[in-house]
């Protein structure tokens, strides 16, 4: 994947980099969406501070807006939501809300993953901004060391987990057409063969309780 360079006084990229923000800022329940290199919008990971910070953060957020044009601000309604993010619900979207839909309980959890009962944003009494984190020398997979120092030390296979929500299949009717009109690249450029996949892994959908 390509990150994407937004630039903030063009008026596709800056719809482009608000919708995203308003989306994860509009939904009620952060369990069901995720934080991913595909939303907001092709992200890269070394953005994932700033993102965090923007959603935990509304004045952070307005210094930004103040670099938008007014045209794109007309099409837009991240300047009226006050919102922030908590921890726990940045914990959520970036790790244990994944783990439910694939029902793999080791995956995307820890000692200290936040359940349903934590408090929401509106009863935080203090606000925690973000710090970016300097670039790990080691990382790490399935507990053996892959990456030193920037060296590849080891390759490790893995998985592809899968689940198959259903989903009404008229909606394609409704979505092809708009990709036609609006879109650069073809509707039918989407979909991933099976046999593109190494070693998938398909998962009974777990329904959100």
């Amino acid at each position: 994947m390509v990150p994407y360079t937004y630039k903030e006084k063009n008026l596709v990229n800056a719809v482009q980099w608000a919708v995203g923000l308003e989306l994860l800022l509009l939904i009620d329940d952060p369990w069901r969406i995720y934080l991913t290199t595909d939303h907001p919008n092709g992200a890269a990971f070394w953005r994932y501070p700033e993102i965090i910070q923007l959603l935990m953060n509304a004045d952070f957020r307005r210094e930004h807006l103040k670099k938008l044009a007014p045209k794109a601000l007309k099409r837009i309604v991240l300047p009226a939501l006050n919102r922030e993010y908590t921890l726990y619900e940045i914990a959520i979207i970036t790790s244990a809300a994944q783990r439910g839909p694939l029902a793999c309980r080791r995956k995307g959890s820890s000692a200290s993953a936040p359940t349903r009962t934590w408090p929401s944003s509106t009863t935080r009494t203090a606000r925690t901004t973000p710090a970016c984190s300097p670039i790990r020398a080691m990382s790490s997979r399935a507990a053996r060391v892959v990456i030193e120092e920037g060296e590849i030390r080891k390759t490790v296979e893995g998985r592809g987990f899968l689940v198959r929500p259903s989903y009404d299949e008229k909606i394609e009717e409704y979505i092809r057409p708009l990709f036609q009109q609006y879109y650069t690249m073809s509707f039918d450029n989407y979909p991933v063969e099976m046999e593109r996949l190494e070693q998938p892994d398909i998962r009974p959908c777990k329904q959100p309780t």
